[in-house]
């Protein structure tokens, strides 16, 4: 089987950063795999999302609530508008296995999220991917704030 596809795992990437700058996450979701999750660790050596308090972990039955609440008339997420914009660069895959349906990559990010007040993140992003019919979807992301041990305001959108 020939190795991972690069330009098709950069697309997969950009057009998660696209769908949550257009803050759609019915189509954000349908990047995902029906076991994935998504955390985003309290600590920057932090390897265990179960026995350690985290910023969020969520699986992807929470995911569907989040994605639910988020686009509801009566929801907070609702109450201003909210306008994101995702750059992702240094996409690198750091291993594969040896049939090439599943690999880990790793990139740099930066978001800056207006709501109410425009807040910047800026990061490493680490996901695990899977190939089924010649499409990856993600498994399982990580977002390694570079301040992930500072106060954070209210994340109301996925970073």
């Amino acid at each position: 089987m020939p190795p991972p596809d690069l330009a098709q795992i950069e697309r997969l990437l950009y057009d998660e950063a696209d769908c949550l700058d257009r803050a759609d996450l019915d189509s954000w979701f349908e990047l995902y795999t029906e076991d994935s999750d998504y955390w985003m660790p309290v600590s920057p050596d932090q390897n265990d999302p179960h026995r350690h308090i985290s910023l969020f972990y969520d699986n992807r039955l929470m995911m569907e609530i989040r994605r639910r609440n988020f686009g509801h008339e009566y929801a907070a997420s609702m109450e201003y508008p909210i306008r994101c914009s995702h750059i992702i660069s240094n996409i690198r895959i750091v291993s594969a296995d040896d049939n090439s349906s599943e690999c880990r990559v790793t990139s740099n990010f930066q978001a800056i999220v207006y709501y109410k007040d425009q807040n910047v993140y800026a990061g490493k992003y680490t996901h695990d991917l899977v190939c089924r019919g010649g499409t990856y979807r993600i498994k399982h992301k990580r977002v390694d704030l570079i301040n992930c041990d500072a106060e954070q305001g209210n994340l109301v959108i996925y970073l």
